[in-house]
């Protein structure tokens, strides 16, 4: 890796004013500049009924892109995806449920084994967070073995919310979910194509339902059906 690669740090964020401030402060004290990068810094606010825009607004090294109507977070990260500027790009949700740090890491498993992508991984030396309700967990388990049984490849943590890709690698795929559902299509699309894909162990902080967790059952049933619906790309 070069010294003057960038890391685009993509942040969607929906009614998140209680966190954004933290997550961004977490995000912009990470040195990315000790393994050779510099980074970008984009928010797409998901037309939030809170404060959240304006929060992140008053951080002068991070854009904030407000889409006009409320899309779900596939099309924040579509938005994303199409503004960001860098040579590769990382997902971080605004709700600090992962912890930054662990940009670093990744980037040095991405330059030390030459894969496709990199995904933090809540799951490969740990297991059931104290904070994670069972359903949640029972729910990823679930999707690790119909990535299994679909392609034949295991990966612990099939929709981790943090995921390292080189830009031009995630905008060829091109993503059309709407929800939380985009998770599963990125890694059904990287494996239909033959990527390989490293996981790394990440610290991951779940919210409960009244910090103002967002998944729910429902997106579990939407994202085992798009892995059914895109596991040939």
């Amino acid at each position: 890796m070069t010294s003057r690669q960038v890391l685009s740090v993509v942040i969607p964020a929906y009614n998140e004013e209680r966190y954004i401030a933290t997550t961004l402060e977490r995000v912009l004290a990470v040195d990315l500049s000790t393994i050779g990068f510099s980074r970008e810094v984009i928010v797409v606010d998901d037309h939030s009924s809170d404060r959240t825009p304006v929060i992140a607004g008053m951080f002068s090294d991070v854009f904030v892109h407000r889409l006009p109507r409320h899309a779900g977070k596939g099309g924040a990260v579509r938005a994303a995806v199409g503004l960001a500027r860098g040579d590769y790009l990382v997902i971080q949700d605004a709700d600090l449920e992962y912890d930054p740090e662990a940009f670093l890491p990744m980037l040095r498993v991405l330059a030390e084994t030459g894969a496709d992508a990199v995904y933090g991984s809540r799951y490969l030396d740990a297991g059931r967070h104290p904070r994670q309700s069972r359903l949640a967990y029972l729910g990823g388990r679930s999707l690790s073995l119909a990535v299994r049984l679909m392609t034949g490849r295991w990966l612990s943590d099939v929709t981790t919310a943090l995921k390292l890709l080189p830009l031009p690698l995630i905008r060829s795929l091109g993503l059309s979910s709407a929800g939380f559902e985009v998770e599963a299509e990125i890694t059904a699309k990287l494996l239909a194509r033959g990527c390989r894909i490293v996981e790394v162990p990440v610290s991951y902080a779940p919210r409960t339902r009244p910090e103002g967790k967002k998944v729910a059952f429902g997106d579990l049933l939407r994202s085992i059906s798009t892995l059914v619906r895109f596991r040939r790309g």
